[in-house]
């Protein structure tokens, strides 16, 4: 059904969006989406089934990729899981009712107040004076990992990302961890959260998604062929992690930041440079 290009393209972005969900401890939703998006709209694909397509197919996509990556981070600091997996019980609810939401609730105000949060994240792990596993500003009890989870669940379902660009932050800034603890929580949070958005778009997308070879929203041929590639990708990124300075991670995750609070505001760089 689909040309070889479009085979090619699935597994390039396989290859980047795992290695940076290995190494950032974010999903990769950012690349994925519109990448995703992109690859349908180039094959004649309506451009409002392709984005609820790739929004979906990201999600699904999301838990093996970073469940790869998780498990690699684990090794290295085990006493990572249990919190993250505390974080994660409130995240899998909010990631449910944010699937649902994208389907009703017009986002484009969160989506502005998102970006300038995310600038402004970006600016102060870039610039701030605050360091590593500096003393957290809140407790990590089940109240605030509560309202932390649930909260970044919603973010997650509603643009059809991981997460991680928001869990980093709040880990570092407010609960005190070290970047390093941070990505490693935020890749076993992913694998959880993910799951509740998933679950939202098969649902919504069951009778309305007339692509072939699709659960719901979600493409059964993007998710096979860019799994096989992201999977591994995660796990080379993971271990990279413990092999560079603190600083240049910092740095990397910034402008992850920067990117994706442009994207949220309406000026993708990966699909202007793509000439959509």
């Amino acid at each position: 059904m689909f040309s070889i290009s479009f085979y090619i393209g699935l597994i390039l972005i396989g290859i980047f969006a795992g290695f940076a969900s290995g190494l950032l401890g974010v999903g990769g939703g950012f690349l994925m989406v519109p990448l995703q998006f992109f690859l349908f709209t180039s094959v004649g694909v309506d451009p409002s089934l392709a984005m609820m397509v790739s929004l979906g197919t990201s999600l699904a996509i999301i838990i093996p990729t970073v469940a790869s990556g998780a498990y690699q981070h684990q090794k290295k600091n085990k006493f990572i899981v249990k919190p993250a997996i505390r974080l994660a019980i409130f995240g899998i609810i909010g990631g449910f009712c944010g699937g649902f939401l994208a389907n009703i609730v017009p986002i484009r105000i969160l989506q502005i107040i998102f970006a300038c949060l995310l600038v402004v994240v970006a600016l102060d792990m870039l610039f701030g004076s605050r360091s590593d596993g500096e003393k957290s500003l809140i407790q990590f009890n089940w109240l605030n990992t509560g309202i932390v989870g649930f909260s970044i669940g919603i973010v997650s379902g509603l643009l059809g990302v991981g997460g991680g660009v928001f869990l980093i932050p709040a880990l570092c800034i407010l609960f005190g961890f070290s970047l390093i603890q941070a990505i490693g929580m935020s890749s076993v949070f992913i694998a959880f959260t993910a799951i509740g958005g998933l679950i939202s778009y098969i649902y919504t997308g069951f009778g309305v998604n007339p692509m072939p070879y699709s659960l719901g929203y979600v493409s059964l041929i993007n998710f096979v062929v860019i799994v096989m590639f992201s999977v591994p990708m995660a796990t080379v990124g993971a271990n990279l992690v413990y092999k560079m300075p603190e600083k240049r991670l910092k740095q990397i995750f910034s402008i992850i930041l920067i990117y994706m609070a442009i994207k949220m505001i309406g000026f993708d760089p990966i699909v202007i440079l793509l000439g959509l």
